[in-house]
Order: structure tokens, then sequence, then C-alpha cells
């Protein structure tokens, strides 16, 4: 048992010295025949033109159309340069990305939801030169954005749509390709922007891959299972860990275009997969499907999420209904991106009330406001450092700097507790933080606290400016039916919470906005406020 809130990182497992195009050909040097990629989507023709929407690949193809998107590549683009990639998740997407690895190009991943300022913003400030994006998707004409926006970017030389793509590059000239190592860096990532700010934080070969194979080792993941996911590729959830981590042992990456609780049910039963990766809102949609029971889920017996906080009554539900065990990730964009993680033979609370032990090589500590290392079971920041931690902030000297100390340890901007076994527990947001009459109050708590109230289906709890205490605490909720009383639900808390953590203001929603992968966007909430915009709970 330890004392001090200091993990020191456990080395029993190696860092994979590997590029993803590496890890590609020793998938597909292994076992050529099994099937690596399974395309899921609505019947009817592809967003990239296909004709089908069923698409599969084996190691065998998925490496030979890998090699030649990577001599594609290599005929426009230099080894070091920014392309875009804009698109959901179709599998040319996955090619692309192993292209890329293979060409030495970095890869700049784009939210597929992003407006034009949005996606003008991303392309300029990663410095991009190219971007391939999908022509439309859920009513957006993303060829006439990008046709909008090139003229107002002098770096970009070439836009290049997917219609045809996969096509297009199986007849381009096979050609030499550069030496990549494994410490080159692999893509930039813009964080989610849960501040309203997105930074690109570049993350290298050897971090993306030794992560989701850590990731998968702790999970469980069988040699040649059967992975099925709706994450965003565009997120390192998706094009991490369960592009990279399913490659890592030889499994089949059951790929959905998009959440639709229907379509993914369907592929869990067809494919007989074994885990499915998803957030928490993922997961409560599922479970809410009025068809759930009909569905053969037999097969799944690992469940993993993250991203948020995962109720503890979800877990519950989850595990019992699909009869399979939870493994629960803690971390962010910045460490490639995992950091801890609960195992599916944990006890079942440290399974339901906590994020599990650190990920071995990565070295946690909790520290308070000076730096100073916190004992056991005291709540402070979450610092991490490793292989894992990006490398930068793309062209953001300043705030690289202020994210990672000379020491090489990276703020997390995350408040969490770690026990004497090693688990942490994440209570909350460093900027989230209300201090209300020089009192401290963590939303997390009361956000927990408030979600056990069979009324609320969803909370999010915020600081507002009061004239007399500093900041007062304002609550969010989402009604899981009849809207509840802001007495009823004062009285709820009171009977859980120290007196000055109950809302002084509440508001109702229909929604907590939150980004692709679950986390809540707070600061969109504030500006709703501010403009009166959310109804007043009485």
């Amino acid at each position: 048992m330890i004392t001090e809130s200091y993990w020191p990182a456990d080395t029993s497992r190696p860092v994979l010295e590997l590029t993803a195009g590496e890890l590609l050909r020793r998938a597909a040097a292994a076992d050529a025949g099994r099937t690596a990629l399974v395309e899921v989507a609505p019947v009817g023709s592809a967003l990239t033109g296909a004709a089908r929407t069923d698409r599969r690949w084996t190691y065998g193809e998925l490496l030979a159309d890998a090699e030649q998107a990577a001599a594609w590549l290599g005929s426009r683009f230099s080894p070091g340069e920014h392309v875009a990639v804009w698109a959901p998740n179709v599998p040319e997407w996955v090619i692309l990305q192993y292209g890329a690895a293979l060409a030495g190009v970095v890869l700049v991943t784009a939210n597929p939801a992003l407006r034009a300022a949005e996606l003008e913003y991303v392309l300029r400030q990663s410095r991009s030169v190219g971007v391939v994006h999908v022509d439309a998707f859920r009513g957006t004409d993303m060829a006439g954005i990008v046709a909008q926006i090139r003229g107002r970017l002098p770096d970009l030389r070439e836009t290049v749509s997917f219609t045809g793509w996969a096509e297009h590059i199986r007849g381009t000239a096979p050609r030499q390709l550069p030496r990549v190592g494994p410490g080159d860096p692999m893509q930039i990532q813009y964080t989610s922007g849960t501040t309203g700010f997105p930074k690109g934080a570049v993350l290298d070969h050897r971090g993306m891959v030794t992560n989701a194979s850590y990731v998968i080792a702790r999970a469980g993941f069988p040699e040649g299972g059967v992975w099925a996911t709706a994450l965003p590729l565009f997120h390192t959830a998706g094009c991490g860990l369960s592009v990279l981590g399913t490659a890592s042992v030889g499994g089949t990456l059951v790929l959905a275009q998009s959440f639709q609780p229907e379509l993914v049910l369907s592929a869990l039963e067809e494919w007989r997969a074994g885990l499915f990766a998803g957030v928490p809102a993922m997961y409560s949609a599922l479970l809410a499907h009025p068809r759930f029971e009909d569905f053969d889920l037999s097969g799944c017996r690992i469940l993993a999420s993250g991203g948020d906080a995962v109720p503890p009554a979800l877990v519950e539900a989850a595990e019992r209904r699909f009869g399979a065990r939870f493994t629960t990730v803690y971390g962010q964009t910045e460490l490639s991106p995992i950091l801890a993680q609960t195992a599916t033979d944990d006890a079942v609370a440290d399974r339901r009330e906590t994020t599990g032990r650190p990920l071995w090589q990565a070295e946690v500590k909790i520290v308070d406001g000076s730096g100073a290392v916190l004992p056991v079971g005291a709540e402070g920041e979450i610092l991490a450092r490793g292989y894992q931690v990006m490398r930068e902030y793309f062209a953001m000297p300043e705030a690289t700097a202020a994210a990672i100390d000379a020491d090489g340890w990276l703020r997390t901007g995350d408040l969490g507790v770690m026990d004497g076994r090693g688990f942490l527990r994440v209570t909350g947001r460093l900027k989230d933080m209300i201090i209300r009459g020089g009192e401290n109050i963590y939303p997390r708590e009361i956000e927990v606290a408030l979600t056990r109230h069979p009324g609320v289906a969803g909370a999010a709890v915020l600081g507002v400016p009061d004239p007399d205490w500093g900041e007062q605490v304002a609550a969010v909720i989402v009604p899981a039916g009849p809207v509840p009383a802001a007495a009823d639900l004062h009285a709820h808390l009171r009977a859980l919470l120290a007196p000055h953590k109950t809302p002084r203001h509440w508001y109702v929603a229909e929604a907590i906005p939150a980004n692709a992968m679950g986390k809540a966007q707070k600061f969109l909430l504030r500006r709703r406020i501010d403009a009166g915009e959310l109804p007043v709970l009485a």
C-alpha cells in the first residue's frame, strides 16, 4: 500500500518501438487472411461512392490498400507535412490513416461536425497542405465548405474527395517509402474544445501504438477478437484504441459509420463482437432500445467506456443486461489518450466507482496548488509523465509550457483522488471549480448526487457570478420524465451534501451539450444562461 499519491511507472510491459505502419505489417504477416475491418452503415450507396455499405478487408487487403495510399500521398506530399481528414467513420479513413503512417505524413483529424469557420481554424492553425473529405454528411455540404474556405488558406495545396478515392489510389505506381520512426509525429488531434479553444496535440507513433496495446491488455481483449465501436475516428479512442488496438492482437474491427442503436445492436449480434466500446450516452441509448432483449448479445463479454464520468448505476445496468464486464478508461487527448483503466476482474466497487490503476509505463501523482504530492485520499490535480505524453501543442509554445513542466509532467487539469492501492477516482475539472465565499466547490460531486434523483436523467453544475459571494452554484438538469420541482431537488441534495453545495439557481435543458467523447461543454451552457435562453426551474 502506498501512503503518498504517487504511482511509479510499472515497467513490466515494454514500450512498443513500432510505427502504426509497422503494426499493420506485423498483423498482415501473422495472418493475411484474417478479417481486419468491417464496415457497418445503413443499406445503400456509401458516403464515398462505393456501391455497398457492408465492405470488409482482410489484413492482407488492408495493407495493400494502405501501401497504395502511402504511394498516392508520397506523390503529392513530403514526409512531415500535414494532411487533414474530414469525414465520419468510413473505411477509407482507416486506409488513409495507415497510408499516412507509412508515408511519414502527419494526419490532422477534423470533426465532421465542424462548420466552415471551425474547419478553417483547424486547417490554418495546423498548417495543413491537404485535406481529404467526404462530399456530404448529415445534410452538410462538406465539399462546398472546403471549396468556400480554400481560397483563404494559402498553405492548402490539395483538396481531395473520398468519392472514388479507394479505387483511384489502386492505380498509383509503387514508390519507395520513407523511413518513419516510432518517435516521429503521427497525428495532430485537436482538443475537444470543452473550454471553447481547441489546441492541436501532436502525438507520435510510439505513444499511440503502445497506449492502444496497453488498453487492449488491461481490458482482457483476446488475440483475434472482434471489437465493435461507433466511436468517432477523428478522436484517439476511435483511430487509436479501436483501430490500432485491434491490429495489435490481429483482431477484427467492426466499425459503425455513426451511432444508431439498432444498427449497432445488429452488428454486435451478427459479428458476435466480444467487446463494444462507446461513451456513456451510447450505453444509455442501447439499454433503452425497445428491442434490446431481441438481440443475441451473448458474444459480448467486455464493455468499454470513458470520455466522461460513467455513472455507477449505468455500469451496473450494462453489466447485468449484457451479461458482460465493464472496463472504464480515463485519459485525455494529450495522453495518447489513456492514463488509467479498470480491469474486468477488478472488484465490483472498483469497476463502478473508480477509473482503475494507471496503465504500464505511466507515472502519476496528485498534487496541491504548490505542486507538492498529497497523501493518499486527498484531492488535488492529476499529473502524468511517460512515453504517452504529447510532444507539444502545435505552434503554441506558451500553451505547451503551461501544460508540460520542465521535468516532463503533464498537468491534466483534472481533479482526483488516489487510494492506497493506486486506484484513481476523478472528481472534477480544476477549471470547473466554483469558489463561493472562499469555499471550494467541485461540480462533479453535486452532479453525481443529482443524477441519483429519479426525476433527473442528466445534470451539469457550474458557477455563476454573484456580487456577495463571488460565485453561486447553478445546476442545469435534464428531466427523466415530468420536470421535478426545484424544492424537491433542493431537499434531495440537502440530505446528501453540505448546505453551501446546494445550487441557488436551477435551469432545465433538453440535453447537456457534449463533445464527441461525451464530455460536457459547460461553456455553451454558460452562454445560454447569460443569454437567458434556458428555462428557470420553479
